[in-house]
């Protein structure tokens, strides 16, 4: 009998093996047989063809960061309990390992060794789903393991802010897992699989999920992010495609190893929703700087014209107070400042005074955390729209670049 951890060891390569060599047969397999049960007629839905949809593991960087939002996201702190440098390495191994049998979609066999392989919440195979595993490094992993002279230089502890009421059990973390997916349950099904992999090396320090509204644009209007639980759309200005080399990947300022990584700012912000749902329409949009029903800047056009600041010197159209102006103020000196935002609402039921646990995942990635997203935040401080959030948790991490082939795996070059 093989104690659980040799198990995992053990398997985990014979399963990537096994999984990806059976995905594609398995997806046209499940998609046949889906056909094949409405073709007379019957209630059975078409397989969704966003369940075949693949979003590749390896790349110069990681998928899930640059990649267009699927609507369901975990975000998973982990602590490292690896007795040796090497133990972490096998576990960051067997992560990336997984990651790319999970991405791709495969029919797992039953069992290995008499122990069963999958969860099988998904069935006998599981889809793509879009699903992508991105994985970060937290600053406290770099104080053990000899790992101090390879720290990236922005990557520090998160730090506390005027107006921040942080819960330690829901903040920092030596590994990062940040999954996303177009269904809630190959989320599960993912976390369930990477942290059983794993379990003698990593532990959960703090996990939460998190979800995308459905797209309700009006007819009319252009299609822009989704709304967050104030009601407003989130995430409209985003640094271009072309701009994400200077704005969000790091380059020759971070060691070898890192170069085509980024760092991530994932915040847990509670709204205190019954509170604002008291605030008149007007004194809402004032505080955010944008129509609530169209997104459009309160200095007018639609949700995709940007701010007239220059025009406005006095804050008469959009307060020098909105929170808009505050975080992008669109001048040169802060053209360098704007980070890329992926956040995504959260919900968590009610809190022990029965009021609404509710708010955003804010997750940003940027090239330099000081630069960058901390005098953005040190501009917030105080802005009108504190009353009505409050940031409970999250973290700092660094995103290492992708995994270069199929024999590489995330983080490889920091154990070279």
């Amino acid at each position: 009998m093989i104690d659980r951890r040799t198990f995992l060891r053990r398997s985990a390569t014979t399963l990537a093996a096994a999984g990806a060599g059976a995905s594609l047969h398995a997806l046209e397999s499940s998609a046949n047989a889906v056909a094949d049960s409405t073709a007379d007629g019957g209630s059975a839905a078409l397989l969704n063809a966003s369940l075949t949809q693949r979003v590749p593991f390896e790349g110069l960087h990681q998928a899930g960061v640059a990649t267009k939002p699927p609507p369901q996201a975990i975000f998973i702190a982990l602590d490292s309990i690896a007795d040796s440098r090497a133990e972490l390495a096998e576990a960051l191994r067997t992560l990336s390992v997984r990651a790319r049998v999970l991405s791709a979609g495969a029919t797992p066999p039953v069992t290995v060794e008499g122990i069963t392989v999958d969860s099988g919440i998904l069935g006998p195979s599981f889809p793509p789903d879009r699903l992508t595993v991105t994985v970060g490094f937290g600053a406290s992993l770099f104080d053990r393991y000899g790992l101090a002279a390879q720290r990236p230089g922005s990557l520090v502890p998160m730090r506390t802010f005027p107006n921040d009421e942080l819960d330690p059990a829901q903040c920092h973390g030596d590994v990062l897992l940040q999954l996303r997916a177009g269904s809630v349950d190959t989320n599960l099904h993912a976390r369930r699989d990477l942290l059983n992999a794993t379990r003698g090396a990593l532990q959960v320090r703090w996990t939460i999920d998190g979800f995308l509204p459905p797209n309700r644009t009006r007819k009319g209007h252009p299609v822009v992010a989704g709304r967050n639980l104030l009601g407003f759309h989130d995430g409209i200005a985003n640094p271009t495609d072309a701009e994400l080399d200077h704005l969000v990947w790091a380059g020759s300022e971070a060691p070898e190893w890192a170069r085509g990584g980024t760092y991530a700012v994932v915040r847990i912000i509670r709204n205190r929703v019954e509170f604002w749902d008291r605030v008149s329409l007007r004194e809402q949009e004032e505080m955010i700087g944008r129509r609530k029903d169209t997104g459009a800047p309160l200095s007018g056009g639609n949700a995709l014209t940007p701010p007239r600041y220059d025009d406005d010197p006095r804050g008469e159209k959009v307060s020098l107070e909105a929170h808009i102006r505050l975080a992008n103020p669109r001048t040169s000196a802060t053209d360098g400042q704007r980070i890329l935002r992926r956040g995504y609402n959260y919900a968590r039921g009610t809190d022990g005074a029965g009021q609404l646990d509710e708010g955003l995942i804010f997750a940003s990635y940027q090239r330099d955390i000081h630069r960058q997203f901390e005098t953005i935040q040190e501009r917030l401080i105080d802005e009108p729209l504190v009353d009505y959030i409050v940031p409970v948790g999250g973290g700092y991490f660094f995103l290492p670049p992708g995994a270069r082939g199929s024999d590489d795996w995330v983080g490889s070059g920091l154990f070279a």
